[in-house]
């Protein structure tokens, strides 16, 4: 409904410097827009603002509600995603395009506290890196969590956080902050964009220790739409850190890739020792072994490893196909490559070694070409 949009703005016939850019990540959102822009009207009366919505191609509507607000107010901007996902990538992509002094971060979810903006841009002003919205220090409130896996999910990572960024900062997997542009543009080029976790990104990045405000806010219940918060997000979280400790040598992609394979064998001989006991020969046992690893392996890398290019339905299906049979070529090749250098110099291990691992990079390279290619 009109009314419920935010007062007309007039700024473009008299524009100011903007102060603060608001960078709300997005997907399938499309109820919270409007509430949204209109508690920053109501709490940013004094500041000079924008509100930037990126949206991952939601199918709800999302960008298209964002846009029917942005032809009657300019502080409100979309950008909208298609073919790519992921929320820390999101909020690195919409604050690039600030032009803004400060940039704050908070979720489309309505689950922040708007009303914390200002005191945390005055904590910014008066000195601090960064200021966090934080659950977890005197007056905060982290009640919105919906359900006891995630209270299990936000405790067992900021436990984490805490060891690995050896921080006293309360709420360290927090994604309601603000910060100068002048360091998030300092930082970016050392971000990874995996994952759910900026705030950590940004603190892992930097070189030097970084001054943290904290400041308390009370964890709102959702009001609309649905949580995004599962189990995978702490793969994607100990993604992040292992990428950060080999110092983004080696693709967090690549990694779990590799990691789902090294699943795939134990699946591969569970099931070759069950068919076994069953009464089954050997070269039946391994071929039924080999199909329900490759199977487990699709679906951990569809619901991990490309988990923003995630493949539904028919297109699931037709995946699954055509990653049996690449991976049917990559055990070719690796049967070959061993082979080969088995017969030239004897040793079994490093030949065999040698093998897996050009399977392992022949079903990468050729399975993000083909399986989860972005379109």
């Amino acid at each position: 409904m009109r009314s419920a949009a935010p007062r007309r703005c007039s700024k473009r016939s008299n524009p100011v410097p903007l102060t603060l850019t608001v960078v709300v990540p997005c997907y399938n959102e499309r109820a919270n827009v409007a509430p949204m822009v209109a508690a920053l009207d109501k709490v940013l009366a004094d500041i000079a603002w924008e509100v930037v919505f990126v949206d991952d191609d939601s199918p709800d509507g999302t960008a298209a509600a964002a846009r029917a607000i942005a032809r009657d107010d300019p502080r409100v901007r979309c950008i909208r995603r298609v073919g790519r996902r992921g929320l820390s990538s999101a909020v690195i992509e919409g604050a690039m395009s600030s032009s803004a002094d400060y940039i704050a971060v908070l979720d489309g979810d309505l689950q922040h506290d708007e009303t914390k903006l200002p005191e945390m841009l005055a904590a910014v002003r008066a000195g601090a890196d960064i200021a966090v919205g934080s659950r977890h220090v005197a007056g905060g409130d982290s009640a919105g969590l919906a359900s006891p896996l995630r209270v299990f999910l936000s405790e067992t990572g900021i436990r984490i956080a805490q060891l690995i960024t050896r921080s006293r900062l309360g709420d360290p997997m927090s994604g309601f902050f603000l910060l100068p542009r002048a360091l998030f543009d300092e930082l970016a080029p050392r971000l990874t964009g995996q994952g759910f976790k900026i705030l950590l990104d940004l603190m892992l990045a930097a070189r030097r220790p970084l001054n943290m405000a904290e400041i308390a806010y009370k964890f709102r219940p959702r009001a609309a739409g649905e949580s995004k918060l599962d189990a995978l997000v702490l793969a994607q979280f100990a993604g992040l850190l292992i990428d950060k400790a080999l110092g983004g040598l080696v693709p967090p992609r690549f990694l779990s890739f590799a990691l789902v394979g090294a699943f795939g064998v134990l699946v591969n001989i569970a099931v070759l020792q069950a068919a076994r006991a069953g009464g089954l020969g050997f070269e039946q046992a391994q071929s039924l072994g080999t199909l329900v690893a490759m199977m487990a392996n699709f679906q951990l890398n569809n619901q991990l490893t490309y988990r923003t290019q995630r493949l539904k339905g028919a297109r699931a299906w037709r995946g699954l196909v055509l990653f049996l049979a690449v991976c049917s070529l990559g055990a070719v090749a690796n049967i070959g490559i061993a082979s080969t250098l088995y017969a030239a110099d004897g040793h079994g291990l490093l030949a065999g070694a040698a093998g897996a691992a050009v399977g392992v990079v022949w079903n990468y390279a050729v399975s993000a070409t083909l399986v989860w290619r972005v379109r």
